[in-house]
């Protein structure tokens, strides 16, 4: 039976992932093992970031998370020099980085391998 999900996430330099994660997102590795790194959240989430040269190839969103103030979170990443994607493409246009439907609002921004990141605010 499936009991637990995590994200995998590649690098091609893990070092500099790490970095991200911690100084944008104030976050360390609970393990570090043979180029790859885990992180555990105390949801009870966890995700893992390893090494490979196929990093930054996705063009999709890769992994999100739910806040519940999207416009703070915004604010306190772009304060930690994260920057936000504008899109504007058939059915979704960004504001400020944002776009709103009805029931949520969400905002995509890369780490330093290339993967989409979507932080979300649940309406």
């Amino acid at each position: 039976m499936l009991k637990e999900l995590h994200t995998v996430l590649p690098a091609a330099d893990l070092k500099r992932a790490q970095a991200f994660y911690h100084d944008a997102l104030d976050l360390d590795p609970a393990e570090v093992h043979q180029g790859t790194l885990t992180y555990r959240l105390d949801s009870g989430a966890a995700f893992e970031i390893y090494e490979t040269s196929n990093a930054g190839t996705a063009r999709n969103t890769q992994m999100g998370w739910i806040t519940d103030d999207l416009d703070a979170e915004m604010t306190k990443l772009r304060a930690r020099g994260v920057m936000f994607e504008d899109y504007d493409i058939p059915g979704m246009k960004t504001v400020n980085g944002v776009a709103a439907a009805d029931d949520m609002k969400s905002a995509w921004f890369r780490d330093t391998e290339g993967n989409f990141i979507c932080v979300s605010e649940m309406l």
